[in-house]
């Protein structure tokens, strides 16, 4: 059986010629060979507006222009989130997009009590993030902070797990060797689904 893999690419700028763009193809890739359904984001296309509120958060739908990416969300058996490293975190753009997608009814429901009941059974997920430092710095001397918010109060609270990170670092830096093997190592993890 085919397992259900959505790419969300996060990189806030649209044009070709990045890394994530980069690693998101050879992912995809790797993922069609082995046979998987893909449905893709590029989150630098969508034009939508900033929750102010926990009223909004709550009671508002969504916007229509992110309509297709809740389906993708709760469609999705595997999420793969791609983005560059922004001030120890993730981009703007995408938490913004979190924000947006990740209420009640689409990645979480409120139960009695004030309970939460987690909806995406069964989903895990890839975080995939590149960086101008390098990946030791970021792991021991921060904690891997930023993307720890991302896998433990964002993906785990909605029941996506595990979320398993993958960082490419000192990117300035690297040669086109170095490059190829991250983009053969991204198309292995797309192969095995992972």
């Amino acid at each position: 059986m085919s397992r259900h893999i959505l790419i969300i690419e996060a990189h806030p700028d649209g044009r070709n010629g990045h890394l994530c763009r980069a690693l998101a193809d050879s992912y995809a890739d790797g993922a069609a060979l082995a046979g998987f359904m893909l449905r893709r984001l590029d989150l630098s296309q969508l034009d939508f507006p900033l929750l102010r509120s926990q009223e909004a958060f709550e009671n508002d739908p969504i916007p229509d222009v992110l309509v297709p990416a809740g389906e993708a969300i709760q469609w999705a058996e595997h999420i793969v989130l791609i983005f560059p490293l922004w001030l120890g975190t993730m981009p703007a753009l995408l938490k913004a997009f979190l924000e947006q997608v990740f209420r009640p009814g689409i990645a979480f429901q409120y139960a009695e009590g004030g309970a939460v009941r987690k909806l995406p059974g069964g989903c895990t997920a890839r975080i995939i993030v590149t960086m101008g430092m390098p990946t030791i710095v970021y792991r021991l001397w921060y904690g891997a902070h930023g993307t720890e918010v991302l896998r433990r109060s964002i993906l785990n609270f909605s029941g996506i797990r595990p979320a398993r990170q993958t960082f490419f670092g000192s990117i300035e830096r690297a040669s086109s060797a170095e490059r190829t093997r991250w983009l053969k190592k991204v198309e292995m993890l797309g192969r095995h689904g992972r």
